[in-house]
């Protein structure tokens, strides 16, 4: 069995309507002044004031910070971190998806332990205990609530920056998927492809172990099994509860066993095109699966008997691969980088951006410029 270190760091509270008890737990963890990181989109659903009438229906003194948008940068967390340093917060809420949630991590980092964001990218370079924080996730996708990572983009050379410490962790992770209900259909479609790509990268990164793999493999069923459903039929409570536990299972997995080459090929595509970081996943992710399943195809049988246990699983990587091409058809994304208006002559500077990615390093089978280069002439 591989090694493995594993602690389940936040507590998990799941439910509809457990936004409820945002104030409550926030008492719990001993606050008084709360800083609640909500994108724009938040609040003009509406979650961010019910979270609000939660808090200070607990006493808590709350201040908020807006100011971001999809993918937080370098210059966000600057934002972030002023308005932190005026208010003098004793807890941060990151109410929203991924980046709501990633950006309150990222000024946890700077308000706590002092610098800027670019000194904590890498792993363990928290320089002091952080402030204790909540996540309330109100899409399906990106499973940051149970991960220590924080992504940050550079504001001037739109890199990815992975800024991990188990001190970022989040103390409570606060699943409501009457949350998700608002979120719109291409959002829902977005965030349902990431998280179906963590949950399939984890399984067969060379860090896979016994703990990451069980919670891949349940990640996979729930959301393989409701992202179609979610799709069809928006207000389906217990298919997005479904989706919303099973991102959050991938997100757990991702801690211990990391991410591949999907990831490492999708994430040029955001820096050099502004490809939606789901688009860009979920078109590689189908020509990842053939690629590795060359060698590990017994890993995405195991993923495949989870949703079709009556199912041959002689050809799994391709059933896989063609069960996530309809999907992400079905999701209404484009299924080839021609359709995106790529243009060929940039795949080989793609190929090359992505040998820099750290989750690149974590694929079964070792990338480099020539097989990426080849992953994205394939999904061409």
């Amino acid at each position: 069995m591989q090694p493995f270190d594993f602690q389940l760091r936040p507590r998990i509270v799941f439910g509809a309507g457990v936004i409820e008890q945002l104030g409550p737990l926030a008492v719990e963890l001993g606050a008084r002044t709360v800083l609640v990181v909500s994108d724009p989109g938040v609040v003009k659903a509406g979650h961010f004031g019910t979270g609000l009438l939660s808090l200070e229906a607990a006493g808590l003194v709350v201040h908020s910070f807006h100011d971001f948008t999809e993918n937080p940068t370098t210059d966000f967390i600057d934002a972030g971190v002023e308005v932190a340093r005026r208010v003098k917060p004793d807890l941060i809420v990151g109410l929203g998806g991924g980046s709501s949630m990633d950006c309150a991590k990222g000024i946890n980092f700077v308000y706590s332990c002092g610098g800027e964001i670019k000194d904590y990218w890498g792993v363990g370079k928290a320089t002091a205990d952080m402030l204790p924080m909540i996540a309330v996730p109100t899409t399906s996708g990106t499973g940051s609530e149970a991960q220590s990572f924080a992504l940050i983009s550079d504001a001037k050379t739109h890199v990815k920056m992975a800024c991990g410490d188990p001190r970022a962790a989040c103390a409570v992770a606060l699943l409501d998927p009457a949350l998700t209900l608002t979120q719109p259909y291409a959002v829902t479609a977005l965030t349902g492809i990431d998280a179906l790509s963590h949950a399939l990268e984890t399984h067969v990164t060379t860090r896979r172990n016994a703990v990451s793999s069980t919670f891949s493999r349940q990640a996979f069923r729930m959301i393989a099994g409701n992202l179609a459903r979610v799709l069809e039929v928006g207000d389906d409570l217990e298919a997005r509860g479904e989706m919303q536990f099973g991102a959050c299972l991938a997100g757990i997995a991702i801690e211990t066993s990391m991410l591949g080459a999907a990831h490492a090929t999708a994430n040029p595509l955001t820096a050099r095109f502004g490809i939606t970081h789901g688009q860009a996943v979920g078109l590689m992710l189908p020509h990842v699966v053939l690629f590795n399943g060359r060698d590990y195809p017994e890993l995405y049988a195991e993923l495949l008997a989870e949703i079709d246990p009556g199912e041959s699983q002689h050809d799994a990587p391709l059933q896989i691969a063609q069960r996530v091409t309809e999907l992400v058809g079905k999701a209404g994304l484009k299924t080839k980088l021609s359709e995106l208006e790529i243009p060929r002559e940039a795949l080989p500077q793609l190929a090359e951006d992505a040998t820099q990615q750290w989750t690149g390093t974590f694929n079964p089978i070792p990338v480099n410029a020539e097989n990426l280069l080849a992953l994205y002439q394939a999904a061409y």
